[in-house]
């Protein structure tokens, strides 16, 4: 039998021991294994208590249990859900029970999704957005992949693919019709207009997002500097713990060392590097060589050093903020005020001043460089990407309608397949198994 054709069964809850742990069972299987274990099957989408039975009819819990006949079910298939405690011999029991029964399996991870993608229940932008909705560690990344999972995205691309289609067939009339005289320009001039709204509509909302896609990820904030100038302790200072050893030795910190934050729910990886210096030291050397490359691949950077006329050094693209600290020893603390100076924050990183300060700066960064996250729409690159082809198909389609309306039907085709793959109802074989694999086990 094929793997997609089997019964399929995964605890969908957290990892026990819990008071109570949710497993779901979905295929063909999925009435009969309910069945023998529960003695019966009950009515549908009705909570039922029940005392589950192994085949030697040794009992395994007491518990509830409900039937969701397909196709009116998650998945689209029959499933079973079974509410046990949440202790591991229970658990234990109830898989062997499953194991059993002819052609049922674990199930692999995501793969209750994906049967419910593949059956109809929800599209590739609503698959996507549950798994984001998962994973999502602040508000503003759980808003967006919500957003997503009601399908907003997925109605606005089937709207769209709906009105190319309708543009489409009026330019192919014109060509089947063009010995007819003047129907052709009737026909080709509604259907451009067409486009023409519709191609300002997708860009709309292309412009409209800003960086939304990389709200899943967070904004990557690198503090770089010299050694012993106090990054780790600014590092413990945003992370409000103690994360990174502080001490009073140059060169402590070797690697790498990043903490995740929610900064006013945006996402934030903050990374605190090794002190930038020339060195014999060939572990300090690999620190050194991290620290640079990670400052050259961050969103922003912090340069942190204790002098004010200190020398910044920045290899990548990202914006530099210089971050004066030490400010509580008494040095000078006037800020740079040559023209085309980066930003200037002056702090103290042992005792917290300016630090309110510069995170509120950060929050202001966060939310320019994520643009329009309050009402976002895409929330992955591919989705972008798609969507970009689409509005290049559709601008070529009417830049090339005066050499001849098949090459524009063509385009217009094209901008029809570039919206079918973002629901994922054409040609996406080969990205499936990616999305659906980053699922956890059970969803």
């Amino acid at each position: 039998m094929h793997p997609r054709d089997q019964t399929i069964f995964a605890l969908s809850s957290g990892r026990p021991p819990s008071a109570i742990a949710m497993v779901r069972v979905s295929g063909t299987e999925a009435g009969r294994m309910l069945t023998a274990l529960a003695g019966r099957l009950p009515e549908p989408r009705i909570a039922t208590r029940a005392l589950l039975r192994d085949v030697g009819q040794r009992p395994i819990d007491d518990a509830v249990v409900l039937w969701f006949p397909g196709p009116a079910s998650a998945t689209g298939e029959d499933v079973a859900e079974f509410h046990v405690h949440g202790g591991r011999a229970v658990l234990a029991a109830l898989f062997a029970a499953f194991v059993g029964f002819e052609n049922a399996r674990p199930a692999e991870p995501g793969e209750f999704t994906r049967r419910a993608f593949e059956n109809g229940k929800l599209d590739l932008t609503e698959a996507e957005g549950l798994d984001d909705l998962i994973h999502a560690d602040t508000d503003r990344q759980r808003a967006q992949a919500l957003r997503q999972l009601k399908g907003l995205l997925g109605d606005k691309a089937r709207d769209w693919r709906a009105r190319i289609i309708e543009a489409s067939a009026l330019i192919e009339a014109g060509i089947d019709f063009s010995d007819e005289g003047d129907v052709p320009a009737e026909l080709i001039a509604p259907a451009l207009a067409k486009v023409k709204t519709l191609r300002a509509e997708i860009k709309e909302v292309l412009a409209a997002q800003g960086r939304t896609e990389r709200l899943r990820d967070g904004l990557v904030v690198a503090i770089a500097g010299p050694p012993n100038v106090g990054k780790s302790t600014l590092m413990n200072q945003l992370a409000r713990r103690e994360v990174a050893i502080v001490s009073p030795h140059a060169g402590t910190t070797r690697d790498v060392i990043e903490v995740q934050l929610d900064l006013d729910g945006y996402p934030v990886t903050v990374i605190d590097t090794a002190g930038i210096r020339e060195t014999d030291d060939p572990v300090e050397q690999e620190g050194v060589r991290r620290a640079r490359a990670r400052a050259a691949d961050a969103d922003l950077v912090l340069w942190l050093a204790d002098s004010p006329d200190a020398e910044i050094e920045n290899a990548g693209a990202a914006p530099v903020w210089f971050v004066r600290n030490k400010i509580d020893l008494g040095a000078s603390t006037g800020p740079m005020a040559e023209a085309g100076a980066p930003a200037v924050f002056l702090i103290s990183a042992s005792r917290g001043d300016g630090v309110p300060e510069l995170i509120s700066a950060l929050v202001g960064f966060a939310q320019t460089y994520f643009g329009g996250s309050e009402g976002g729409l895409i929330g992955r690159a591919r989705q972008r990407k798609l969507l970009e082809d689409a509005v290049a198909s559709l601008g070529r389609s009417i830049e090339v309608v005066g050499q001849g309306e098949e090459l524009a039907a063509e385009e217009l085709r094209t901008a029809a397949h570039s919206l079918g793959r973002l629901l994922g109802r054409v040609d996406v074989e080969d990205i499936l198994d990616v999305i659906f694999r980053e699922f956890c086990v059970g969803k």
